[in-house]
């Protein structure tokens, strides 16, 4: 399917500052951009690097006074969806070593904090049975809010809360997972389902042998996204880190199935 996304931000800065962009789709087997363009409102030099695993890529650039991007992609994507629940854990023992670090904790997600909530409400699931259970509970429990966290929320606090946004879902499914002895990180997408549009996250984890997404709001199918970039959580994805104050004047996701 065809996939149609116009990215644009407006932002004013007090003072020079350096900023981190990644707002790009990224390009694999799953996913091809047929038609890509990224325009400022002032000539930029752009220093260009991988995104987190190697996936997608990131802009370094120093801005002055105001910052205007538009983004326009039409993204081809053909990723084969597996059943969750036929999917089986992977032996942690086996794990390569790329792999291994997405069972730890990270800024945002404690698996510790879930070791004993996931036996107690789960029981004897495992691998990706468990995986779908954790999502339908996620998604049927908690309340999409989006004035319910902020940038230093965790996972354990939306947990208690039972309150959030997509990353927030997305940060409480890795705990969980992670918990259980399943690799779990997060990944930025657009989403032509998204309600509000925005930039969408949602977690992939590793079952047999492989990664596969997962979004525990439910309002992307893995069918229809395009990744932007993966890390340990919200931290390793943010679409724009900036090092100096900045004041957003606009910002607009668009995102849309091309027939």
């Amino acid at each position: 399917m065809l996939i149609s996304i116009k990215t644009h931000l407006s932002y004013t800065t007090a003072t020079s500052c350096s900023l981190l962009l990644q707002i790009e789709a990224a390009q694999d087997i799953a996913q091809v951009c047929e038609s890509s363009h990224f325009t400022t409102n002032k000539d930029i030099y752009w220093n260009i690097i991988p995104g987190e695993e190697n996936i997608g890529l990131r802009r370094w650039g120093r801005i002055e006074q105001t910052f205007e991007c538009v983004y326009e992609a039409k993204v081809r994507v053909q990723r084969p969806v597996s059943d969750l629940a036929d999917l089986a854990a992977h032996d942690v023992t086996q794990l390569p070593s790329d792999v291994t670090k997405f069972l730890m904790p990270s800024r945002y997600c404690f698996p510790e904090a879930f070791l004993g909530f996931v036996p107690e409400q789960f029981g004897s699931l495992a691998g990706g049975a468990l995986i779908a259970q954790m999502s339908d509970w996620i998604r049927e429990n908690f309340t999409y809010d989006i004035c319910a966290s902020n940038a230093l929320t965790t996972a354990t606090d939306s947990f208690q809360a039972q309150r959030g946004v997509c990353r927030d879902y997305a940060h409480v499914l890795i705990g969980m997972a992670r918990s259980a002895g399943i690799p779990a990180r997060i990944a930025s997408v657009y989403g032509p389902a998204v309600n509000p549009q925005d930039f969408h996250a949602v977690a992939e984890v590793f079952l047999d042998g492989a990664w596969h997404i997962v979004d525990p709001t439910g309002m992307a199918h893995p069918s229809e996204i395009v990744r932007i970039g993966v890390g340990r959580d919200a931290a390793d994805v943010s679409f724009m880190t900036s090092y100096g104050w900045m004041e957003m004047k606009k910002q607009s996701v668009d995102v849309s199935f091309i027939a």
